[in-house]
């Protein structure tokens, strides 16, 4: 049973995720934490910053963390197939679909009313993530005594590498781990 409901879960995440990547997140959390209750809201950004470190994209790495977790590796085939299936088959039939009617205004005026939904759904999932990182599980956002100083640092300093020097991500993900390694064990040691 629970195959079958790792399936579904990640079939409409795979249906659902206009705009891969991170406009899958909130998607995601819904499935994965708010709906079956699989992770906690930490376990859960803590699978989506593992899915971002490893090759590939971030929901079908989700679902392979997540299958796992849930039901081993039979779980991570499961849920892996279950996201890709609906990809696949969409992709099939609005390639075949675009390469026939590409030029009707219609087709272009339906891509760009697509492109804010998408930008909101990539909002939506930082806006979480961010939260999270600077308040913690409680999310008080209109508290401002309540934000991690030393998150809000590391937030502050990689935005800004990436920003202004245009630095690999994969680098200032790395340094920034290696910082966060650091400032967090200085923390627990007082």
């Amino acid at each position: 049973m629970i195959y079958l409901k790792l399936f579904w879960s990640f079939f409409q995440v795979g249906l659902f995720s206009i705009g891969g990547g991170y406009a899958a997140m909130p998607i995601i959390q819904n499935q994965v934490v708010d709906t079956n209750g699989w992770l906690s809201l930490s376990e859960f950004a803590d699978v989506i910053t593992i899915s971002q470190m490893t090759p590939g994209p971030v929901a079908i790495n989700s679902a392979t963390f997540v299958g796992i977790r849930i039901a081993g590796l039979g779980g991570a085939l499961i849920a892996t197939a279950g996201c890709v299936f609906p990809s696949c088959c969409i992709v099939l039939l609005l390639g075949a679909f675009y390469y026939k009617y590409r030029n009707l205004t219609l087709m272009q005026g339906i891509l760009k009313g697509l492109r804010p939904a998408v930008v909101a759904l990539i909002a939506s999932a930082g806006f979480t993530l961010a939260e999270l990182a600077l308040w913690g599980e409680s999310g008080a956002i209109a508290d401002p005594k309540g934000i991690d100083l030393a998150s809000l640092g590391l937030f502050i300093a990689a935005f800004f590498i990436l920003r202004k020097w245009k630095m690999n991500p994969t680098l200032v993900m790395l340094g920034t781990g290696v910082a966060g390694l650091c400032v967090f064990s200085l923390y627990s040691l007082l």
